[in-house]
């Protein structure tokens, strides 16, 4: 190991049961360096990352090598495969922090977050009690937690889900690591909360000048952070370079597939370029290279034998050393030619819309919905009211997508729920195919709701694991009085339409991967023939290449069945794909609506242009030049009614008002008009400060 190398993994391999997760993956980091682990579920990703740390079950078989580099004035390396308890607990924590993937999970929940990062502290350092909590409200300083003190002594519970995870890397750098291991450190965030998240990682690695495995599915991520990147597929390391190499001339198919794959919010709505096929199960590996079967260039020789990581810099003992390494046959073919995605995979035919919007299919204006805040054990009594919903205005048409976007708690899933539940709400007006739900009778109830579904967002979650495809596919049919023959003849209609074979009827929902799981679910909703589909983040579970396949099945549905999408998403690269029109809530009221193309191109509220500044390309040059606009802090309580604007505590416009202007905005609530393109913001398209 080189003098500023701090951590070299050499032919590392990891089976369960005999089964092979990961094959002979070699990497070197740097110190202050960023490595980026890039590729689909299964790949061995964070089996890798586990293994680094020693944290695989008991079970797990790990062979290879993992060295440490010594710390401080001290030389000399540490051999972490095979290394006992003690040092492998004197590592973790001190030399080498860990990020999880879920921060609920990780912490303790009976113990206040102050005291848990102390005990990080103490067990690695001889200090006092009370020396180990002032240095853990520090820490929750540095990391951007709001009154840290305070914070301290909160629950795991008591925190958002940005502020759980940014108090995980306070803990993962409490004792100045020089490695950070961060495992899917933003996944299920939002968009302006993951760009909070990430900020403080910099902060963080920058503070303890430590190297960073960063290990994500978010090619957006990886390309604004990540100085290297390793793409992995089938439990090895398959390409890997310089972050801005890779992404500007990627010499294996794989990772060309996965580039193609991502929706991009800079981009022309085209249609997406999906990777066709799934990964090798564990244990079951094709002959030659994993990815031939996938592959478009695949040739005889691919399956001859596997091709080793190779290139300029190649190192013998497996490591990259730094250059441009692919493990393909034909890598110096694709580097020449320089070829784009969609010159590679088939890209989808989708046919074009079959109508223009037509009639009106949803109107809603100023929808509410309150939830009690309730006291007591025996005796409840009402001391609050939570405003979910609280002024959201929507318009949809026959063979239109709106797509309803916002952080979590904006109310878009209690809209979803008050649209499904058919009834009168709570405040507004609901209008389905041109009538109101005020005073609807039983049968009309149930006639309109075969015109109206859903697809979930968990496939899993949402498909009876006792039932098959079939009648999982049969079951609203069935629920509409459909007679036999029609439901024999639906099936297999069904599952071809969403590209399913009809005999995968007979299997059960485990026996499908999660984009297949997705199909199913979508089959289910059109089964009854319905014009208004209901999306509930049906793509945020899934991988990108999976996505892209996803994302362009509903593209041709909608253009082949003239159907209209309600379209709720936190991803806004996918919006910008599919959507038409795009409808912004925060704090569960309307902030803008318009045209996707308007939106997009000329956002008018300043928290929609925070949105859009926080997500990222899958650029790194592009990406690293961009202005940010972060928002401090999380959206206030909705427990409570805000007088004014109720964006004005994290507003950077009105920051920097002056004050008969911020009079206006904390006395008067902005309000939108029927225009095409409105914002609820009484200085809409002023310059925001980035």
């Amino acid at each position: 190991m080189s003098t500023t190398d701090v951590l070299e993994v050499t032919d590392l391999a990891v089976d369960f049961g005999g089964v092979a997760a990961v094959r002979g993956v070699g990497f070197t980091l740097r110190r202050g360096e960023v490595l980026g682990l890039v590729g689909e579920s299964g790949s061995g990703k964070s089996a890798t990352a586990l293994a680094v740390m020693g944290l695989l079950p008991s079970g797990a078989g790990v062979r290879g090598s993992v060295r440490l580099a010594a710390g401080g004035d001290e030389s000399g390396t540490t051999e972490l495969v095979g290394a006992d308890d003690r040092v492998l607990s004197s590592v973790r924590g001190n030399r080498i922090g860990m990020v999880f993937q879920d921060p609920l999970s990780a912490f303790t929940p009976v113990y206040r977050i102050g005291d848990q990062i102390a005990e990080a502290i103490r067990a690695h350092r001889t200090v006092s009690r009370e020396r180990a909590r002032a240095e853990a409200v520090e820490l929750l300083d540095l990391v951007g937690i709001p009154e840290p003190r305070t914070r301290a002594q909160a629950f795991p519970h008591e925190f958002s889900g940005g502020m759980r995870q940014r108090a995980m890397i306070a803990m993962a750098i409490a004792n100045d690591p020089d490695v950070i291991v961060a495992d899917e450190p933003t996944t299920a965030l939002d968009v302006t909360v993951q760009a909070q998240v990430l900020d403080v990682l910099r902060t963080a690695q920058h503070e303890t000048g430590a190297a960073l495995l960063l290990v994500s599915h978010d090619l957006g991520v990886i390309a604004g952070v990540a100085d290297r990147v390793a793409v992995m597929y089938a439990g090895r390391i398959v390409e890997t370079a310089p972050a801005a190499e890779l992404f500007r001339r990627p010499r294996m198919p794989y990772t060309l597939g996965l580039i193609g794959a991502v929706p991009r919010i800079d981009g022309p709505s085209d249609v997406l370029v999906p990777i066709p096929g799934s990964p090798p199960a564990a244990g079951r590996l094709p002959r030659g290279c994993a990815f031939a079967p996938r592959c478009p260039l695949a040739e005889d020789r691919c399956t001859a034998a596997e091709p080793p990581l190779a290139g300029p810099g190649a190192t013998e003992d497996g490591g990259d050393g730094g250059g441009h390494l692919a493990a393909c046959v034909r890598a110096d073919e694709i580097a020449g030619r320089e070829l784009s995605p969609a010159e590679v995979f088939p890209v989808p035919a989708i046919p074009p819309r079959g109508r223009p919007p037509g009639d009106p299919v949803l109107r809603v204006t100023g929808l509410t919905k309150t939830f009690p805040v309730l006291k007591g054990t025996a005796f409840k009594r009402r001391v609050g009211s939570i405003h979910a919903v609280d002024g959201v205005d929507l318009d949809i048409r026959a063979g239109e997508t709106l797509a309803l976007v916002g952080e979590s708690g904006s109310g878009k899933s209690t809209t979803l729920f008050e649209l499904l539940n058919l009834v009168r709400p709570e405040g507004g007006e609901i209008e389905l195919f041109g009538r109101s739900l005020d005073g609807l009778s039983n049968r009309d109830r149930k006639a309109l709701r075969g015109r109206v579904q859903i697809v979930f967002q968990d496939p899993m979650a949402s498909l009876d694991p006792r039932m098959t495809v079939g009648d999982i596919v049969a079951e609203p049919l069935r629920a509409q009085r459909a007679d036999r023959s029609t439901v024999a003849r639906r099936i297999p209609e069904l599952l071809r339409q969403v590209g399913l074979e009809p005999e995968h009827a007979g299997r059960f929902p485990h026996e499908f991967s999660g984009g297949q799981r997705q199909r199913v679910g979508i089959a289910r909703a059109l089964s009854v023939e319905p014009e208004l589909l209901v999306l509930d983040e049906p793509v945020s579970a899934l991988d990108v290449s999976v996505q892209a396949g996803v994302v362009n099945l509903l593209q041709r549905l909608k253009a082949e069945l003239g159907l209209a999408y309600l379209f709720v998403s936190h991803d806004l690269s996918v919006v910008r794909h599919i959507a038409d029109r795009v409808s912004v809530v925060y704090l569960g009221r309307t902030v803008e609506s318009g045209t996707a193309e308007e939106v997009f191109g000329h956002p008018a509220h300043p928290y929609t242009r925070a949105l859009l500044s926080a997500v990222p390309l899958p650029d790194p040059e592009r990406e690293r030049r961009r202005a940010r606009i972060l928002l401090p802090g999380d959206p206030p309580s909705p427990g409570r009614r805000h007088e004014g604007c109720r964006f004005r505590s994290r507003c950077p416009v009105y920051a920097e008002l002056d004050g008969r202007e911020r009079g206006r905005c904390e006395s008067e609530v902005p309000v939108t008009d029927r225009t095409r393109h409105t914002a609820a913001c009484h200085f809409p398209r002023k310059t925001v400060p980035a």
